[in-house]
């Protein structure tokens, strides 16, 4: 079983699963994280959404690039974590399966191209408390200690 973080399911909703990947990505001491403006500010482990025909693989390397611009390299998938939440931005009630990897960022390609992110290096006992959503903290504090 998957652990669940964040609020429990609403028994009469109805949810959507959307399955994503993410990365923790150290180097130099710290993380490369990426800062999201909308539908509110905060910061996440970069990634997102795969798309219909992508392996989580393929996702991962396009979310990086497209949250930080950053290439990356040596993904090591970590684990997985299911989260309940509204998206805004798709008027959708989802259940979230993200799926965790550990990987190397190698080099950056320059800004970010998805509208609204910033990517930012940040320590890592910082970032697990500064994180958006407990899974991706929680994954932090434990694969970086």
């Amino acid at each position: 079983m998957t652990a669940r973080y964040g609020t429990p399911p609403d028994a009469g909703r109805r949810y959507t699963l959307r399955p994503g990947a993410y990365a923790i990505l150290p180097r130099r001491g710290a993380l490369l994280l990426t800062h999201q403006d909308a539908p509110w500010p905060e910061f996440q482990l970069p990634g997102g959404g795969i798309d219909p025909g992508e392996s989580p693989l393929q996702a991962l390397h396009r979310e990086v690039w497209e949250e930080t611009g950053w290439r990356i390299a040596a993904p090591r998938r970590l684990g997985a974590f299911r989260r309940f939440t509204y998206m805004p931005e798709y008027d959708l009630w989802a259940e979230k399966l993200c799926i965790i990897y550990h990987a190397r960022p190698v080099r950056a390609l320059g800004d970010p191209v998805e509208p609204g992110h910033l990517a930012v290096w940040m320590a890592p006992a910082l970032a697990a408390r500064k994180l958006g959503n407990p899974g991706d903290r929680a994954f932090v504090a434990r694969h970086v200690a």
